[in-house]
């Protein structure tokens, strides 16, 4: 298994960057290891103060469910989905929307999550996944 250097996470912050621009949305881009661990997280100029915490938040949230993508788990959480109410068993901050994937080595495994937050729920998973292609 590979670890997620910081000028992985460099690379992946700017191609979501990149991504970002091209959408014409500013927005918060925080790259966390497997421990769920900050390496970088930028605030593009613009960016709501809200999308620092709702990054981080996603990042986690996908490492805590084995790097599904947030945008996967949000119908799960709704009024009467199977993992409705969760976000109440866990002490730490979680968030069901899309902006987040997991960032994997070349072998698949999971080394680390891509968390965006500023622009839609749309808007913030495309962006974080341009960001996490840019590991392969």
């Amino acid at each position: 298994m590979s670890t997620l250097t910081l000028d992985l996470a460099r690379r992946i912050a700017g191609s979501a960057e990149t991504a970002a621009a091209q959408q014409g949305v500013p927005v918060v881009i925080t790259v966390v290891d497997a421990g769920i661990q900050p390496v970088i997280a930028l605030r593009q100029d613009g960016a709501p103060f809200a999308a620092i915490d709702a990054s981080l938040s996603k990042a986690r949230t996908t490492l805590y469910f084995g790097g599904t993508a947030t945008a996967d788990l949000a119908g799960a959480t709704a009024p009467g989905g199977p993992l409705f109410g969760i976000e109440h068993a866990v002490a730490a901050p979680l968030a069901f929307l899309g902006g987040a994937v997991a960032i994997r080595d070349a072998q698949g495994a999971v080394i680390g999550a891509i968390g965006v937050g500023g622009g839609s729920a749309e808007q913030d998973h495309a962006i974080a996944t341009a960001g996490a292609a840019a590991a392969s």
